[in-house]
């Protein structure tokens, strides 16, 4: 295509142009993959038990610590800020084992662990 072909009225360029005269390009939006007869991904199971959880908690996660195939589904831990402080270090942190069935619905959870933000753990 010519420079004046491009700059034609109504025709739009697959890549809309920056100021700086490259063109962004978006990647394009896949389906989640699934794992064995339909069940979700890793990246999605993963998703799928951080919005669940909060859904149930009404607090969001802070971060989705682990995550494993379990035999019939996915099993997680979710940290979750539970109570706020200033310094953020001393805001207390809890821990849930959350368990997904094979089509990425919350099962169960509990909570596993209660900790300071700012708290390492030591291997003895």
């Amino acid at each position: 295509m010519t420079a004046a072909e491009s700059a034609r009225p109504g025709r739009a360029s697959p890549h809309p142009a920056r100021e700086d005269g490259e063109r962004e390009r978006k990647a394009p939006r896949r389906p989640a993959p699934r794992r064995r007869s339909g069940t979700p991904g890793a990246a999605a199971a993963m998703r799928a038990a951080a919005e669940q959880l909060a859904e149930l908690l009404g607090r969001f996660p802070d971060s989705v610590s682990s995550l494993k195939p379990a035999e019939d589904g996915w099993e997680a831990q979710v940290e979750v800020v539970e109570l706020e402080r200033i310094p953020d270090t001393t805001s207390v942190m809890a821990s849930y084992r959350v368990a997904l069935d094979e089509e990425g619905e919350l099962i169960s959870y509990e909570r596993t662990r209660r900790y300071s933000r700012g708290m390492i753990d030591r291997q003895t």
